[in-house]
């Protein structure tokens, strides 16, 4: 099941964003955020998905991804702030993205992890009550900042998903500051990736699951003749994870 399909699409055709700074401030857009049924209500005593969309992908399809694993928690959704456009240069319909490429490099992937967690964080703090738990749960891109916001606010996030996700490396001051209480406080993460990914290198897969191992509680898995996708297999784990660490039912 290639859900998130538009992400090697668009990378195959040299998608671009809007131009900018790496690293600039920016705030999520309250016209742009998809929540479940009754304003993300209808469970309060459950935790709350916070679904963030892969490069090329937007909130409707983080919204999906969370439904094909918690049903029957509420989530809200949220969309990045770069609109993509084609080497021609009109915008793609529906294409966001949360950096400035699909794989930010070096020092510029430690300050645009760093500003979209923030913004998402900001995000966070002001619209959701401070006791609702919260679980970040994202794709590529969006599970690159699941992980990166219990770097910045681990006391926050009740734990974590990462599909394809990948991890800035924290070199630039100040861009990830609760690495050093992080591991004290043992959150689960699941995070899970194709044997035969082509997009994000095997060698940063490797690294984001060694580097969670020390400050996690972690589950990985890879899955056998999966790319830079999604599938049932995933889902069916994770939903079993859900139910080991009391977020989610499981039930479908």
């Amino acid at each position: 099941m290639n859900a998130q399909n538009k992400d090697v699409e668009l990378i195959g055709r040299e998608s671009t964003v809007v131009p900018g700074r790496f690293g600039e401030p920016f705030a999520v857009d309250d016209n742009h955020v998809l929540w479940s049924r009754e304003h993300g209500e209808a469970m309060p005593s459950r935790p709350l998905f916070l679904g963030l969309h892969g490069w090329g992908a937007n909130e409707e399809d983080a919204a999906k991804l969370v439904e094909m694993v918690a049903p029957f928690n509420d989530y809200v959704a949220l969309r990045g702030p770069y609109t993509l456009a084609d080497a021609q240069g009109p915008y793609i319909p529906g294409a966001y993205s949360w950096f400035h490429d699909a794989l930010v490099s070096g020092d510029d992937m430690d300050y645009d992890v760093y500003a979209a967690a923030v913004a998402v964080n900001d995000w966070v703090l002001a619209h959701l009550p401070a006791g609702r738990e919260v679980v970040p749960i994202g794709f590529s891109q969006g599970g690159t900042i699941a992980v990166h916001l219990l770097r910045l606010n681990p006391e926050r996030y009740r734990a974590a998903v990462s599909f394809s996700g990948y991890l800035a490396p924290g070199r630039v001051a100040g861009t990830a500051p609760a690495d050093d209480r992080l591991a004290a406080l043992d959150i689960p993460v699941y995070y899970c990736y194709g044997k035969n990914e082509t997009v994000v290198p095997k060698y940063e897969l490797y690294a984001c699951a060694a580097w969670l191992e020390e400050h996690t509680w972690l589950t990985t898995k890879s899955y056998h003749g999966l790319d830079h996708a999604v599938n049932l297999e995933e889902f069916n784990d994770i939903r079993e994870w859900m139910i080991n660490n009391a977020l989610a039912s499981g039930v479908m």
